[in-house]
């Protein structure tokens, strides 16, 4: 089986990683940038199946890249091309929400469905898609990572205690909870105006005392789990730490949430961040390993 991991530069460790762990070559994919912006992907022919990894955070500089990049696949000869998106853009905007207002989500389908064969991401922001696949046109598979995590996480203490920042969060809180095999517990949210919310714990007594594990898909602008910390921690919490799918976020929310009280903060390596502590390669492997052995 003539079967390749292909990505651009950015995406090479977690790439490489893959490939190892499905026995299967890798390629870099060479990319020039003209002085006005422009790109020119090159993709290394010669592979008949090509798992093109490509993590679409920063989404606006990398979706032209990776369109061009199938283009050239195809036009090379390729004939299973597969979509490895750790995380996948633009999913939250799954509903018109005001008039004017684009459905992002089915944008980006139209775009991605119809290059390529399979897509493969990770806990995607699907809180009212249900099929994936449906969207897309094509198989797409969404990667539970609470074992993942919960293994990098290690043995938890018996007091500890997974917290969930809303009603959204529910049952990737229970996920991670299981894995840890700890009880769980979900905040109420209350939307004080456009940009002011409060979350408040159902069970507070539950958290006094205790460590608290906060957890979530996707910390990006992190304004619902600094306040998820703040609530925690004025219930009395012993210790705050945080475990995030998709670290979407830079420095200054970084300091925001250590400001709250959060102490360890760890995430997977579906997008580059100082925080990646537990890889995605051994999950996606898994998922994709029918593509080494059809």
């Amino acid at each position: 089986m003539n079967v390749a991991v292909h990505a651009f530069a950015e995406d090479e460790v977690p790439a490489r990683a893959l490939a190892a762990a499905l026995g299967v070559a890798f390629a870099p994919i060479g990319l020039h940038v003209f002085p006005d912006g422009e790109v020119l992907p090159t993709v290394m022919p010669g592979s008949r199946v090509v798992l093109a990894y490509r993590s679409l955070d920063r989404p606006n500089d990398k979706l032209v890249s990776l369109l061009l990049a199938a283009d050239a696949w195809r036009r090379a000869g390729v004939e299973r091309l597969v979509l490895v998106a750790p995380y996948l853009c633009y999913l939250r905007q799954d509903a018109v929400f005001a008039p004017g207002q684009p459905l992002s989500r089915d944008v980006i389908a139209a775009l991605l469905g119809p290059r390529f064969d399979r897509v493969v991401t990770v806990e995607a922001h699907l809180h009212r898609t249900r099929d994936l696949s449906a969207v897309f046109g094509v198989r797409a598979d969404s990667l539970p990572a609470a074992a993942m995590l919960a293994k990098v996480l290690g043995p938890p203490p018996p007091d500890l205690v997974v917290v969930g920042p809303d009603a959204e969060s529910a049952a990737w809180t229970a996920e991670v909870a299981d894995a840890l095999g700890v009880p769980s517990l979900v905040m109420r949210k209350r939307r004080l105006g456009d940009r002011s919310i409060r979350l408040d714990a159902p069970d507070p007594e539950r958290l006094a005392g205790r460590p608290v594990m906060l957890v979530d898909d996707i910390c990006s602008s992190g304004s619902t789990l600094v306040a998820a910390a703040e609530a925690v921690g004025a219930a009395g919490a012993a210790q705050i730490d945080l475990a995030v799918t998709h670290a979407l976020f830079g420095v200054q929310v970084e300091r925001r949430l250590r400001a709250a009280g959060v102490g360890r903060i760890v995430s997977t390596d579906s997008v580059s961040h100082p925080s990646n502590a537990a890889p995605l390669a051994p999950l996606l492997a898994r998922a994709m390993a029918d593509e080494v052995s059809a």
